[in-house]
C-alpha cells in the first residue's frame, strides 16, 4: 500500500475501529526533516475528548479480549508479523521520510519490530504462575498473572515503529486493550502500525490510536479508566507523568534519558574502539537513548584514539536517508538541530575544543535539519555537555587517569542507560560490569542495540518501573494473583 496519506484515513485517529479526525478538527503538519519542502500531510492533533473516547473504546473491549486468553491473542500477533514482513518496504520508507534516518537503519528497525512480534507471541505459552504447598489439608494453592486493564502507550519519534511495537505487542498478549499516543513528529508510522493490526483482524477497540501532543498525553494519564501508562521520552516529561500518576497509584513504566559513556582503557583495541564509538555516536544522527555521547579515555592512549575518531568523523557523509551515500542523517526537527548547535557553543565556552565537525550542513543538500558530526576534545567531566543529554551527533571526549577514574567519570551523571568498556583485561571487564551504574552493559562492542528477549532497561533517572522487552515486561502489563481451593 502507498504511504502517501494526503487523502487517506491514516491522517486520523483510530477509535473503536473507526478512523476519525480530531473532534475539534485541529491538525498538525508533518514534514520530512531531510527536505522541508516535502509535506507528508495534515494529521489529527487530538485533545482530551479524543483521548477519553479512545479509553472508553478500550474499556468496552476489555472483557472479551481478556476472556480470549493469551494463546488465542497470540494468533493476532502472528498474523500481524506475517503482514509486516510483506509490508517491510512500505514501513521502512515511511520511517525514513518522516523521521529522517537512513533507509538501511529504517529497514533494521522493521526487522527489530518483527523480532519483537516473534518473541512476544512465543511468550503466550509461558505466562505461567506457580503451584505451592498449602498449610491446610485438601487445599490446592497457586498463583497466576492477570492483565492490569486498559493501558496508555506514549511513544517517541526516534524509533517510530520498534518502540511502539515493544509496547503494543506485550500489551495485547497480556490482555490489556491499549491506546497508543505516538510522537506528533512521526504520526504516519504509528498509523501504519495500528492499520497493520486492524488488517490482522484485531477486534475493534482493542488497539486505538490518538495522534497529537501534550493535551492527548495528559488526558491519558488523567483518565481513571487507564490502569497503566508506558512512556518512552525525555526526563522532564517522565517526571511530570509520575507526579500526575502518584495520587491514584497509577502503574507507570518510564524509559527516560541517557548520557552514555564508552570507557577506553590503555590496553584497548583502539581501532575497534574508534569504529564502535563512531557507530554509536553518529548512527541515526545520535538520536538513540543508548547513543554514545561520551568517550572516557585513559590519557595514555587519548591522542591515538582521538586521531582515529577525527579521521572517521571527517570521512562521514551527511545527507538524506534515502541516499545510499549517506552516513549521517538529519536530526528530526529545527528544535533538535538548534539544541545540538547551542550545546556545542556552550561546550566551547566551558573549555572544550572542536576536534572535528561543528555547525550545520547546507551545501549541496535539500533544505533540512543537517548537523555535522562533531567531536569535542578536552571536555571537562563535570561540564554541562558532559552531564546533560543532547540527542544529536555530538561526541564529547573526556580524559581519565586510569581505570578507577574512568569508572568514576562514567558514573558521574544522573542517568544510567548504557555503558561500555574496551579492554583486553578480563578482570577489568568483570569489574567494570560490576561497577557501572547503567542498565545495559557492553564490552568491546558498540554501546547501542539490544535483543528482543533481553531487558531494555536503565538505572538511576533513566528508568522507572519494569523493563521493556524480555519476559520481565510482564511485570508491567500483568499483576500477580494467588488462589487457594479447598476440595
Amino acid at each position: 500500500m502507498d504511504a502517501d496519506v494526503t487523502s487517506s484515513d491514516l491522517r486520523h485517529n483510530l477509535i473503536a475501529g473507526t478512523w476519525q479526525p480530531a473532534r475539534d478538527g485541529t491538525t498538525r503538519t508533518n514534514v520530512n526533516p531531510a527536505d522541508m519542502t516535502d509535506t507528508l500531510g495534515e494529521f489529527a492533533e487530538s485533545g482530551k475528548a479524543d483521548a477519553d473516547a479512545a479509553v472508553a473504546a478500550a474499556a468496552a473491549a476489555a472483557p472479551a479480549w481478556r476472556e480470549l486468553g493469551p494463546i488465542r491473542r497470540a494468533e493476532y500477533l502472528g498474523e500481524a508479523q506475517r503482514l509486516l514482513a510483506g509490508r517491510a518496504d512500505e514501513f521502512a520508507r515511511a520511517i525514513t521520510r518522516e523521521q529522517g534516518k537512513q533507509l538501511a537503519e529504517a529497514q533494521g528497525e522493521v526487522k527489530r519490530a518483527l523480532s519483537i512480534l516473534d518473541f512476544t507471541r512465543g511468550e503466550a505459552r509461558r505466562l505461567n504462575g506457580e503451584t505451592t504447598p498449602a498449610e491446610d489439608p485438601r487445599t490446592f494453592a497457586f498463583t497466576f498473572r492477570a492483565p492490569i486493564g486498559v493501558v496508555g502507550l506514549i511513544s517517541p519519534w526516534n524509533f517510530p515503529l520498534a518502540i511502539p511495537m515493544w509496547k503494543v505487542a506485550p500489551a495485547l498478549l497480556a490482555g490489556c486493550p491499549a491506546v497508543l499516543k505516538p510522537s506528533p513528529f512521526t504520526p504516519l508510522t504509528a498509523a501504519l502500525l495500528v492499520r497493520l493490526f486492524q488488517d490482522a483482524g484485531l477486534p475493534d477497540g482493542v488497539l486505538n490510536l490518538v495522534q497529537g501532543d501534550r493535551l492527548a498525553g495528559e488526558a491519558l494519564v488523567a483518565n481513571p479508566a487507564v490502569a497503566g501508562v508506558s512512556f518512552t521520552g525525555s526526563l522532564p516529561v517522565g517526571l511530570a507523568i509520575q507526579r500526575a500518576a502518584a495520587p491514584r497509584l497509577l502503574r507507570t513504566q518510564l524509559e527516560l534519558g541517557g548520557k552514555n559513556a564508552v570507557v577506553v582503557l590503555d590496553d584497548a583495541d583502539l581501532d575497534g574502539a574508534a569504529d564502535a564509538i563512531v557507530h554509536g555516536a553518529f548512527g541515526q544522527a545520535g538520536q538513540r537513548c543508548s547513543a554514545t555521547s561520551r568517550v572516557v579515555v585513559d590519557v595514555r592512549v587519548k591522542e591515538q584514539l582521538l586521531s582515529g575518531l577525527i579521521e572517521r568523523a571527517e570521512a562521514l557523509t551527511v545527507g538524506p536517508g534515502v541516499d545510499d551515500a549517506t552516513d549521517v542523517c538529519p536530526v528530526v526537527n529545527e528544535d533538535r538541530m538548534r539544541a545540538c548547535l547551542d550545546a556545542v557553543d556552550a561546550a566551547q565556552e566551558a573549555g572544550a575544543k572542536i576536534a572535528a565537525g561543528g555547525g550545520r550542513v547546507t551545501d549541496g543538500l535539500p533544505p533540512g535539519y543537517y548537523v555535522r558530526p562533531t567531536v569535542l576534545a578536552d571536555v571537562p567531566w563535570d561540564s554541562e555537555i558532559a552531564q546533560e543529554e543532547i540527542f544529536g551527533p555530538v561526541l564529547s571526549v573526556i580524559d581519565a587517569d586510569g581505570f578507577d577514574d574512568a569508572v568514576r567519570i562514567s558514573n558521574s551523571v544522573k542517568y544510567g542507560m548504557s555503558a561500555t568498556v574496551f579492554t583486553r583485561d578480563v578482570s577489568r571487564v568483570f569489574e567494570a560490569i560490576d561497577r557501572f551504574e547503567a542498565g545495559m552493559l557492553h564490552v568491546n562492542r558498540p554501546g547501542v542495540g539490544a535483543y528482543a528477549h533481553l531487558p531494555h532497561v536503565g538505572t538511576k533517572l533513566s528508568q522507572y518501573g519494569a523493563p521493556e522487552c524480555s519476559p520481565h515486561v510482564w511485570d508491567f502489563y500483568t499483576e500477580w494473583r494467588s488462589a487457594c481451593v479447598t476440595y
